[in-house]
Order: structure tokens, then sequence, then C-alpha cells
């Protein structure tokens, strides 16, 4: 799509609902009641305008630190029409991420959930740039009433920095990842409009927070460019609170992930068909087993949606489709991205032959911030390196391979970890794996795997390791196998190898 040059993404994003009469529909529903669209435009003028009234200016940087409630948009929203930038952080960190966060992005405020203070209040002596600290509920409508009902916005362009997103830290420190103003919309064009077929009658629930690259799209930009409506919900993602929702909130569309899919199978409470409103089930974050896919459509007759996206590059860039999937993969490049595997010179791979997805495409992140080295690293040109393993079949579908630090080289050849952990998870009994490298006696790289059994199950390491054999060649399979109660994860649910390696 065509965007011009001066362009501000939460005036456009806001303003294009206004005029198509929406004022009086429903934004945002949370856990306190509903936002419509008129009463987002307001309150998000009141916050952007409010904090030019604190001192803050055009290009400063503003932490949200938020639980997923109505304010959320608003605080964000708000800031990028005054042409402030916010830099959206994960909830469930510690002071001292927060520390490094507040520190290194050099935010002049703060915005705080009420019960995330206790994390912050540790830390916010010695940061010489932070001036305001803002608190959810009252000191948030203070700053509301400091502000007008009416803001022009900002004159960004949509090359302009917009947002910030700190990458979600599965393979070690997080980056400050910055994103263009013109960078919502596009993934709202190619995305939930493209391949979702999002409209204006569509309710959505996002088990993946807005902090998250995913969760944004999923709970914000997609549904203001479409003028539906999003579900909130400020507590963590479990099988009880997202039943609760889908069956309370008929959403049409739910985003989730593939442990929490696997976790709501495996709950006795999984919601009865006749009790949803369900049209379209996507997941991201990490590859989807395709017996999770085929237990979900037994049970619901629907189909979940696998794709990939990155912080990098804002949403999801390559997936399956409705119409047009393959159980096991992770579809097709969307269209208006371009796709390349490439080998470790560069050069592309063999269809068939395992490469490292580069991306090329509208959204990609500008760079990491204070990070030259690294953002000279990933954004190459006009591709993005994505970090994961994939090869491409005789059908055109992606196949995941694995991220690139996770590989491993097992009698000289190279294995891939969701290969084995795909294999695992198709046993009966296990919920969730993980593989990583282990040394043997003789110094040699063999697979060990950290398996979940699911409640009440059983199963030996023996019997997992001869059954992995049978799906897979003999080399392939995990010499140690070690069981877990749960595996350590990121809050968007990927799991975090580097912490087993250590």
């Amino acid at each position: 799509m065509e965007i011009a040059r001066d362009y501000n993404a939460a005036h456009d994003l806001i303003e294009r609902n206004l005029k198509a009469g929406r004022g009086a529909k429903a934004a945002f529903r949370d856990d306190q009641g509903s936002l419509t669209y008129a009463q987002l435009a307001e309150r998000a003028n009141r916050f952007g305008s409010g904090l030019l009234a604190m001192g803050l200016r055009m290009e400063d940087r503003v932490l949200i630190a938020m639980h997923d409630t109505a304010d959320w948009p608003v605080a964000f929203l708000g800031a990028i029409k005054a042409g402030i930038i916010p830099v959206a952080v994960n909830t469930l960190l510690t002071s001292k991420d927060y520390q490094y966060m507040l520190a290194d992005s050099r935010a002049k405020a703060l915005v705080v959930s009420q019960a995330l203070l206790p994390q912050f209040k540790p830390i916010l002596e010695g940061l010489p740039f932070l001036q305001q600290v803002i608190v959810a509920g009252a000191q948030f409508e203070d700053v509301l009433k400091k502000g007008k009902s009416e803001l022009a916005p900002a004159p960004t362009t949509r090359d302009d920095a917009c947002f910030w997103l700190y990458s979600s830290g599965s393979t070690g420190m997080p980056k400050g990842t910055v994103h263009a103003h013109s960078s919502m919309i596009e993934t709202a064009e190619l995305y939930a409009k493209g391949v979702l077929g999002l409209k204006e009658s569509d309710v959505v629930f996002s088990a993946a927070k807005l902090f998250f690259a995913y969760g944004l799209g999923n709970s914000l930009s997609f549904v203001l460019a479409a003028g539906a409506t999003a579900v909130l919900m400020a507590e963590r993602p479990t099988p009880a609170s997202v039943f609760k929702r889908l069956v309370e909130r008929k959403p049409t569309v739910f985003y989730g992930v593939p442990t929490l899919y696997a976790a709501m199978l495996a709950d006795a409470s999984f919601a009865k068909r006749e009790d949803l409103a369900l049209r379209i089930c996507v997941s991201a974050g990490e590859a989807l087993p395709p017996q999770i896919a085929q237990s979900f459509k037994e049970k619901t007759g629907l189909d979940i949606l696998d794709g990939i996206g990155s912080t990098e590059m804002l949403h999801i860039f390559l997936s399956n489709r409705p119409g047009d999937f393959r159980y096991g993969t992770t579809g097709r490049a969307v269209p208006g991205y371009e796709l390349r595997l490439v080998d470790e010179q560069g050069q592309p791979v063999q269809q068939g032959e395992l490469g490292e997805l580069e991306i090329s495409g509208p959204t990609s992140a500008m760079y990491y911030w204070n990070n030259r080295a690294k953002s000279r690293s990933t954004f190459v040109g006009a591709w993005t390196k994505s970090g994961d393993k994939y090869m491409q079949n005789a059908d055109g579908y992606y196949v995941y391979g694995g991220r690139t630090d996770d590989m491993l080289k097992v009698s000289g050849i190279w294995v891939s970890p969701a290969e084995v952990e795909a294999a695992l998870v198709g046993h009966p009994a296990v919920l969730e794996a993980a593989v990583v490298g282990k040394e043997d006696e003789q110094k040699l790289v063999k697979p060990k795997a950290y398996v979940v059994l699911k409640q009440g199950a059983k199963a030996t390491d023996e019997e997992l390791k001869a059954y992995v054999k049978e799906k897979l060649a003999p080399y392939k399979y995990p010499r140690w196998i070690e069981f877990a109660a749960e595996l350590p994860k990121t809050a968007t649910g990927k799991i975090q190898r580097f912490k087993l390696r250590a």
C-alpha cells in the first residue's frame, strides 16, 4: 500500500474509525468495561497532550510496563500522536531487567501498572533521564486531566521512529527494536486483512500480550485498521482464563501460542464446541506440532493457522492461511514479503535443504537501539536475518528446522532440535519437550531432551528414546532424557533453550 510521506500512525488508526462512523462502537473490552472508538480518540488526545504539558517533547521516550487494559492503547497511541516514542516492555521481568531498559532507552517517563510498581521502586533512584512516573489509576487520570480533548498529530513522517519493542530474550540480552510509523498499518493490510480477512464484525482475543509484537498487532493495530473489537485480559493466559473469555466474550478470532494450545487440549474443562463463536485460530511464537493442530481440529472443527513473525519484522510474514495450509509446515510467504533460504556463506540452498531464513518486506525494523554491530549483522540491505532454519518442501511450503543458535552437529550431520521435539511431543504421554546439545564422555555433542509429561501420564526414558528412533533417523534420538515439571520460557511462550544449555 502507498503511505503518504507525512504520516502519524496513531492519528491514522484512530481517525479512520471516526470517519467511518464507528465512534459509538467498542474498540476495546477489558475486565472493567469497554472503551468506544470516540472515547479512545479523546483519551489518547488527552494522554498525549498531558505528556507534553508535563514537559516531554517530540522523540522523547516513555516506557510502558502495563497489564493489558484499555489504558494500554490509550498510553501507547496518545504518546505516538504527540510524537513521543513509547517503549513497550514485558510485564514479567525482574527489577534488574527494568533498570537496564530504562537506562538503555533513556526514557523520560514511565507508565506502570500498580501491581508492577514493586519491581520498579528499588531502581528509580539513580536514573538520570527518568523524570516522571505515572502509575495506572489516579496518576494516569491526572495526566488525562492535564491534557486536552483535541490534539493535532505531531509532524511525523512514515519513516520516523514510532515505537520500540524489546526483543523477548529467548537467546539472551534483549535488544531495543525500533519501528517506523508505517509498519503497523502495513502488517494490518498484508496479514490481518490479506490473510485472515479480518473485518469490522470480528471480535478478537489474543493470549499474547500487547507488549509483544505478535500481541500488539493482534489486539491493537489489526483491530483499529479493520474497525473490529478487541478483548483484553490483564491476567496471565491459562487454560481456565482463556476458556472463560472464549465462552463469555464470544471472540471470532483467537491468537495463541503452541504451548498454550497444548495446555488447553490437556485441560479437562476444554470448552464445548457449541459454546464457541470462533471462525479462525492462529498460532505463532514457535512451530506448531501437527498433532496439536489435529487434536484441536477434532475438538473444535477449526484449523489452527500456524505462522511465524518476529520482533524485527513486527508480525507474521510466513503463514498457513484459510484453504491453503499443511500440518507440520509454516505455510507460504505472506503476500508483500519475499523469502529466501541461504547457507553459512549467504548462498541460496537447494529446495529440500536446510538454510537460514531471510525476509524482505515493508515492516522490517529500522535498527537495534545502541547496538550498531548487531544491527549491521541482522539488517543487511533489503534483507532481515531471522535466525531461524527452514527448508522448503517440494510443494513450496516452509518446514521449520529450529533456531540457528540451537542447531546441533551430531556425527558430522546437522540436527534440528525442533524436529526431535516434534517427534517427542507426538508421544501420547508428552506435553512439552525441549532439546539441547550435551557433550558425551568423548566430548562429542549429542541431543539431550527435557520432557514435561501430561498430568497423570507415565513414560520411561527408554520408551521415549525408542519412540523417537521409530520416527526419525537413529542418530537423531536423544541420548539423555530428563523429566521436568516445566520448561523455562519467555513471557511469550518461547522456550529458553540457552537456560537449559547452562
